[in-house]
């Protein structure tokens, strides 16, 4: 999709804090794995314009995450509008078309996420060479089944609701954590809100 620049949405009012503040939100999203990060919408997120179906804390995210050195992976939805282009003007990421090339994913919704096993999962010696997703989801409410997560970061155990996601995702997780510490990190969206899921954290649903 080819946009000009005056068409392109607004990244961060002032980048550098901006900046700071979301990265502290993801930081405490990893190390507090399912509880949920509230972004302020009259602090980090005031006058972005996120891309057209995004949610804004996924968009932020990202603002604040990629760089120039970052391969970032576009699920289709995301692909086909105008995100690649504000993402590449605002942080001057590389575009991969191929999920297993990208040091980030970012997907519109679970129906277009991608097998967990296609993702890079980094190796043994260099673990921190996997991939990290951000998947927007239809909800973090209460109305969903929960999630049981244990592991770091979790007091004996908590529990995690996510709307609209593919069933089959916990089994994928599970399979997954036997190649532990390799494996895929994951930021939940919904609106001005995330919550993280780090690879060492144990699912039960």
């Amino acid at each position: 999709m080819q946009l000009q620049l005056k068409d392109l949405g607004r990244g961060f009012a002032e980048p550098a804090l901006c900046s700071q503040s979301v990265f502290r939100h993801a930081l405490d999203a990893l190390s507090l794995p399912g509880r949920v990060q509230m972004l302020d919408a009259s602090g980090a997120l005031a006058g972005m314009q996120a891309p057209q179906g995004a949610h804004p804390a996924a968009a932020a995210l990202l603002l604040a995450l990629l760089d120039q050195d970052c391969k970032l992976w576009l699920s289709p939805a995301l692909a086909q509008g105008d995100a690649p282009a504000w993402l590449r003007f605002h942080t001057g990421c590389v575009l991969v078309a191929e999920v297993a090339q990208a040091d980030f994913a970012w997907v519109a919704s679970s129906a277009e996420l991608p097998a967990l096993s296609a993702f890079a999962q980094g190796s043994a010696e260099y673990p921190d060479q996997s991939a990290t997703c951000i998947v927007q989801v239809q909800g973090l409410q209460a109305s969903a089944q929960p999630w049981t997560l244990r592991g770091p970061g979790i007091k004996g155990s908590t529990q995690l609701h996510v709307d609209g996601f593919q069933a089959d995702f916990c089994a994928q997780w599970r399979s997954g954590q036997t190649h532990f510490p390799c494996g895929v990190d994951f930021f939940f969206t919904h609106g001005q809100s995330l919550v993280g899921l780090p690879r060492s954290t144990l699912i039960e649903g």
